[in-house]
């Protein structure tokens, strides 16, 4: 009797290691695939937001307002980066808390480290002086205190319309040049009413 219950228990013993052995086997693959997907960590989004209105200071000074339908943060790539799909419009205040600046665009990014705004569609901006600016791609370098693009610019003053190839600016959009002019439109007044 007692080398039946040996005999029992080795048989026991046995199953289970090869249940076991088979599940390690058969799990294998899975685990494969799924360690791909954790692998690239700098395209998962660190933060994800929908319905953004917020402001953004700088040293204790509000510098921006932003609202936004989504707002997408990579905080893990070398150069980490904010995303906005579905567009954005900020007003860029100075010191005084008035608004300077505003821009609107159909989609942005912003590169943190760079201090550097990508503006892509529809770009609409507008400066203290009620000047208007629209292109279909802009670029906004802070440390530089630079705007400028290559694409289309069309600028809409009180008395006139200038259409160019190519601009550049300060970020207050005071002082700027259209770098290739296409033509100057004027305004006659009694339109505009």
């Amino acid at each position: 009797m007692y080398r039946i219950q040996k005999y029992n228990f080795t048989c026991i013993t046995a199953a289970i290691l090869a249940v076991v052995m088979l599940c390690f086997v058969s799990c294998k693959g899975k685990v494969a695939s799924n360690e791909s997907l954790v692998q690239s960590r700098d395209s998962i989004p660190g933060l994800h937001a929908w319905d953004v209105s917020t402001v953004i200071s700088d040293s204790g000074i509000t510098r921006f307002r932003l609202n936004t339908p989504e707002w997408v943060i990579y905080d893990k790539p070398a150069d980490p980066y904010w995303h906005f799909p579905k567009g954005l419009h900020f007003d860029r205040f100075d010191e005084n808390l008035d608004v300077f600046a505003s821009v609107d665009a159909d989609s942005a990014f912003y590169y943190n480290q760079k201090e550097f705004w990508v503006l892509i569609g529809n770009v609409k901006s507008m400066n203290l002086d009620g000047e208007r600016f629209e292109t279909d791609l802009l670029y906004v370098d802070r440390k530089a205190d630079r705007i400028y693009t290559d694409h289309k610019m069309k600028i809409t003053q009180s008395d006139k319309i200038i259409n160019g190839v190519g601009f550049e600016s300060n970020q207050r959009l005071s002082k700027y040049t259209i770098l290739n002019p296409t033509g100057i439109i004027p305004i006659d007044e009694e339109e505009q009413e």
